[in-house]
């Protein structure tokens, strides 16, 4: 099939996938560090072993939920429309829960809660995933899918930023020692913001759903042929070119999650703005800029390789990240921030427009040595390995701040030691995982003559 025969109908129903995908996961980076350490009051260690024992929780989740799903079929439903639509009300419903902490407990519930979330937005996300490289089936049409994917991904996490900003006047605690009257009514912003991203991801994830899927039928002795579950595993990890490019995706993942959990303490301690608006406009301003990015990123992608033009983003972004460690209270800071913000986009950008191809390109080779296409077992074993991003991430801030004080847990007005770790948080270390990232990539295999035999393979088929 040639690219012009995909409809535009079908990219767009098919791309409205990253609101319910992209919008509940950002959110939920946004927003859950700041709050359980800074209003709820959770202990930096406490938060840390939680961490990791929903990393450790990850590692047997993501891979499984992945390589069942391509080994099961459930009558017109298919393999992955079903899993997408068992997970999908449970997903929304995180929104609010993420947010209702009863007293007493906080900690089990922090914990409890944030396994809860990755079950169902795993069994969401990795069969979402899956039907990218087996909807669309060559470069060119994954490229043109992929822009319109993206672009309304982006808008989806526009609209993340942008319901916060309406609703949470304040991000932290500005009284101490705490005032229970402004603890319940910061609890109450995020609580309100999460029912509205519940509201807009049920509505546009439905159309998704009843639009957006179109499974291809498998013929049923390419179903018997699947390898079982502990094979597939075996087979994914034994993938050398497949490994180099999810620990590549697993630093970029450790900067995607680092950036969005520590601006709103950046912002309140770095800039003094401890209001949403400031936070939620940066933010916006990142997407913006990465939807016009966007179309330099498929030009890159075609002429120099999508291998290429993923290292050639890790490198440009580390440029973008290093006014972070600079900027201050003034006035002039605050605009360079809100600068630096729009032009970190084109990193984000590249991210996300990448990652999918070169993985499509993976399965594809896996395919051509298999007989079966098996998506969901690369991406789930995908998710386990960037979900080790989590540690590291984790990791960092607590090494951190227990040099800062905020050692003891969080507290209004902390010295400049506070302000320092941020600028590092927010620079140096992202710096370094992208250029490790960066060489992952130098060594990726898939690209140039290799990848040309690949696909004239796939057209001799």
């Amino acid at each position: 099939m040639s690219e012009d025969k995909i409809s535009f109908r079908e990219k767009f129903f098919f791309g409205l996938n990253g609101f319910p995908d992209q919008m509940t996961y950002q959110f939920f980076q946004l927003l859950v560090f700041t709050y359980y350490f800074a209003v709820i009051g959770l202990d930096l260690w406490l938060m840390w072993i939680a961490y990791i024992i929903w990393a450790i929780w990850n590692a047997f989740n993501d891979p499984i939920l992945g390589a069942l799903s391509d080994r099961k079929k459930y009558g017109k439903l298919g393999k992955r429309r079903f899993f997408i639509a068992i997970s999908f009300v449970p997903l929304c419903l995180m929104m609010i829960f993420l947010f209702t902490v009863p007293a007493g407990i906080e900690f089990a519930y922090f914990l409890l809660i944030i396994i809860t979330f990755e079950l169902v937005y795993t069994l969401f996300d990795v069969n979402v995933k899956s039907l990218f490289p087996e909807m669309w089936v060559n470069d060119k049409q994954r490229a043109s899918v992929n822009m319109v994917l993206r672009i309304l991904t982006i808008f989806a996490i526009l609209f993340t930023n942008l319901v916060p900003t309406l609703f949470i006047a304040k991000t932290v605690p500005t009284i101490f020692p705490p005032d229970p009257i402004e603890i319940a009514q910061i609890q109450s912003y995020y609580i309100t913001a999460g029912i509205y991203v519940a509201i807009i991801v049920g509505v546009i994830g439905l159309l998704f759903i009843l639009f957006g899927i179109k499974e291809k039928e498998e013929l049923r002795e390419q179903f018997e042929k699947r390898p079982k579950l502990f094979d597939s595993l075996k087979m994914s990890f034994k993938n050398k070119t497949f490994l180099k490019l999810v620990f590549a995706n697993m630093c970029t993942w450790y900067v995607l999650n680092m950036l969005p959990a520590m601006f709103p303490l950046y912002s309140a301690y770095v800039f003094g703005i401890s209001a949403f608006w400031y936070v939620g406009i940066s933010l916006m301003l990142t997407f913006i800029f990465a939807a016009a990015f966007m179309p330099i990123h498929k030009w890159m992608g075609f002429k120099y390789g999508m291998r290429k033009g993923f290292m050639i983003t890790m490198i440009v972004m580390i440029f973008t990240l290093i006014p972070y460690l600079f900027l201050s209270t003034d006035s002039i800071s605050i605009i360079l921030g809100m600068v630096t913000s729009a032009l970190v986009g084109f990193g984000i950008s590249g991210i996300m427009f990448y990652f999918d191809i070169l993985m499509g390109n993976i399965i594809d080779q896996d395919e051509l040595k298999t007989g079966v296409k098996r998506s969901a077992s690369f991406y789930g074993t995908n998710a386990f390995i960037h979900r080790f991003s989590i540690i590291f991430f984790i990791s960092t801030v607590a090494i951190v701040f227990s040099e800062t004080s905020w050692s003891g847990g969080y507290v209004p007005n902390p010295g400049i030691d506070v302000v320092i770790g941020l600028r590092l948080l927010m620079c140096v270390f992202p710096s370094i995982a992208l250029l490790i990232a960066f060489f992952f990539m130098r060594s990726y295999d898939l690209h140039g003559e290799q990848l040309e035999n690949l696909k004239n393979q796939l057209k001799a088929r």
